[in-house]
């Protein structure tokens, strides 16, 4: 309990800092690109806490899939509540230059910023895990130079893989976007909590190319290009459809 204790701190300083950060950029629109920062910095310093929680805290807390399904899916919904518009995520971003939504400049600011909050909020994580604040925490930085990489099949199955979870997240969307956010993103929580859950034997069905990046790029199995054809291409690929109406988060 006390490691929960210590992962909920966390989880609340992570969001207090994108608030905060937020509320400073209210109105200064043309810095819209740091919000895509705070974004990809939340998602990749929470996720990378629940994977702590699920490879230590499940054989070593004695926690069982039911709670960590159910942090993960808090996360993502407070992620959708705080960020909006900001989604974190390199193939939105791109999406939105290939519909003309979007300038060039703004788009490689965006991505840019993206993958630096992805990098930085790794780095927020390894620093809070070199705190060794429990038992968990303890033996998640032992671990730290070894992690486990999240693709756990071969690059031509985690291709399809993502694409295919990129694919399906795109259509459900299309089918949300004119709901009212209270009921849109709770909904996409649900299922990109389901998703993950599915292909955790597969590629956790990150669908982001920023917040893999950050959560298993580092790991040791593949290397850089193999993780890019799966996290990067694919999830590009499977968005890449010609939609009907613009993405909203």
């Amino acid at each position: 309990m006390s490691g929960l204790n210590a992962s909920l701190g966390y989880f609340v300083a992570a969001v207090t800092f994108v608030v905060s950060v937020r509320f400073l950029l209210k109105k200064r629109p043309r810095f819209s690109f740091i919000s895509e920062f705070t974004s990809s910095f939340m998602l990749v310093a929470c996720w990378l806490e629940v994977q702590t929680i699920v490879e230590v805290g499940e054989w070593a807390g004695g926690l069982g899939p039911d709670v960590t399904l159910t942090i993960l899916f808090v996360v993502l919904l407070t992620h959708g509540i705080i960020c909006g518009d900001a989604s974190g995520n390199p193939s939105l971003a791109v999406q939105k230059f290939m519909k003309l939504e979007a300038t060039t400049v703004t788009t490689l600011l965006d991505v840019a910023a993206q993958f630096i909050g992805a990098h930085l909020g790794l780095l927020a994580a390894k620093y809070y895990w070199s705190l060794e604040l429990t038992d968990m925490h303890m033996i998640k930085n032992l671990m730290i130079s070894e992690c486990s990489t999240s693709l756990l099949v071969s690059v031509l199955q985690g291709f399809f893989t993502e694409f295919a979870c990129a694919l399906i997240l795109h259509i459900i969307h299309l089918n949300l976007c004119r709901r009212s956010a209270l009921i849109r993103v709770p909904l996409i929580a649900v299922l990109l909590t389901f998703l993950s859950h599915s292909a955790k034997g597969y590629t956790s069905a990150y669908m982001n190319p920023s917040l893999a990046y950050g959560l298993t790029f580092h790991c040791s199995g593949f290397t850089f290009a193999e993780y890019a054809v799966v996290y990067w291409l694919g999830s590009l690929t499977g968005k890449l459809i010609k939609c009907a109406c613009p993405f909203r988060s």
